[in-house]
């Protein structure tokens, strides 16, 4: 087979996988909440006995507890002026 051939098949592969990519994260987004979980709260006391370092709603939280500190401190530096 020529070399164009590989190329096109490779292209549309690539495009085909962007494109599933894209639809199936569309589709996650759209999924309804299973019943049951509508009401379910996330705090900070769940989170601390999970293991998952990558996760999102943690890093959440603990842009919070700097952003606390930050202004905690900023008060505290303001009051001994």
């Amino acid at each position: 087979m020529p070399q164009y051939v590989y190329l096109i098949i490779s292209i549309v592969l690539i495009a085909f996988f962007v494109v599933l990519f894209f639809v199936t994260f569309v589709k996650n987004r759209k999924t309804p909440v299973p019943k049951g979980c509508e009401g379910i709260q996330i705090s900070e006391e769940n989170c601390s006995a999970c293991n998952n370092t990558l996760c999102s709603i943690k890093g959440k939280f603990d842009i919070e507890k700097v952003k606390e500190e930050i202004e905690k401190d900023s008060n505290e530096i303001e009051e001994d002026k």
